[in-house]
């Protein structure tokens, strides 16, 4: 039998904060507990928004809170062959097309944007109509060209470990969404599935806002012919106190800016805990006792919300 193999993937667009440590740690815990091979992969593509040293300095905090990894780290940056050559096996089986529709174009050919998030769905403007990346910027001066991939109407089911079976019906969700954008550079979906199918990835543990994700990652796999499909658990998201993603409008909730105020390995670690439903209030832990403690049923599932109180612990007042 192979062995079971998962994946960190920080993206340095930013420093650490309280919300994806909690989920990287449940990735690692439960790596932990089940002897898999846990993997560290940087995705630093995403253009302007990557941060100098971030990098660096995420992988040291997480270091110095105890998580361990397989060597080498991979760096999205430094695989732009793969990317291409995945785009070109889409676009050879005629699953990909190039597109220069803008965001304002989408917005005003959909009808309605998706959920409460402000998605359109992509209304297939451009199927079918450009041959060739050269024909599309020849016949759109000054528009960036993105490549799109084709999706049908019918649910895709994502049988998640933790949230429970899915389905999502991406013609509906998103429509025909970039794997290539604009600037030439590979979009999540397509880097994350090349990526997951070369390392050999069969479990991914990560926030419940890509559940939607993990469906067009499993259709690209199937366009791509990459099996087989890897293992999911989507868990919560931690939220500020007005039910939002947790960022900067909650204040400064970096796992730096606490190591500056004092907080230790085994504090932040007690906090993670007790937000992992590992123990009913935070209390000093070590990364060994957490391996022992921590059950993956156990964990809330609901969102998390970060409190007064817990930014009390980690100050240590």
């Amino acid at each position: 039998m192979s062995e079971t193999t998962t994946r960190l993937a920080p993206s340095p667009t930013g420093a650490l904060h309280l919300g994806n440590l909690r989920t990287f740690l449940a990735n690692y815990l439960l790596a932990r507990q089940r002897s898999w091979k846990v993997l560290m992969r940087v995705e630093d593509i995403d253009g302007p928004r990557i941060k100098a040293g971030a990098a660096e300095a995420m992988l040291e905090s997480l270091a110095w809170l105890g998580l361990t990894w397989a060597q080498p780290v991979v760096t999205q940056s430094h695989r732009m062959i793969e990317y291409e050559s995945a785009l070109a096996r889409l676009v050879a089986a005629g699953a990909a097309y190039p597109c220069v529709c803008s965001r304002k174009d989408i917005r005003q050919a959909s009808a309605a944007p998706h959920a409460d998030d402000g998605v359109f769905a992509y209304p297939g403007t451009c199927r079918g109509v450009y041959a060739s990346a050269d024909e599309a910027a020849a016949n759109s001066p000054g528009r960036p060209v993105a490549w799109r991939v084709k999706v049908a109407p019918g649910k895709i089911a994502v049988a998640d470990r933790f949230a429970g079976e899915r389905a999502f019906d991406l013609s509906r969700t998103c429509g025909d969404f970039v794997v290539y954008r604009g600037e030439g550079l590979p979009a999540y979906q397509l880097a994350v599935v090349v990526d997951d199918a070369e390392a050999g990835v069969d479990a991914i543990v990560r926030g419940d806002d890509l559940l939607e994700s993990a469906a067009r990652q499993i259709h690209l796999r199937r366009l791509l012919e990459l099996s087989p499909e890897p293992a999911y658990w989507h868990l919560p998201l931690v939220v500020g106190p007005d039910g939002r993603r947790l960022a900067k409008r909650h204040g400064d909730t970096r796992l730096a800016h606490y190591r500056q105020l004092g907080a230790t390995p085994h504090r932040v670690l007690g906090l993670l805990a007790t937000w992992l439903g590992a123990i009913d209030r935070p209390r000093e832990m070590s990364m060994s006792e957490l391996v022992g403690t921590f059950d993956i049923d156990a964990v809330p599932r609901e969102k998390i919300v970060f409190s007064r109180e817990d930014d009390t612990w980690l100050r240590g007042a």
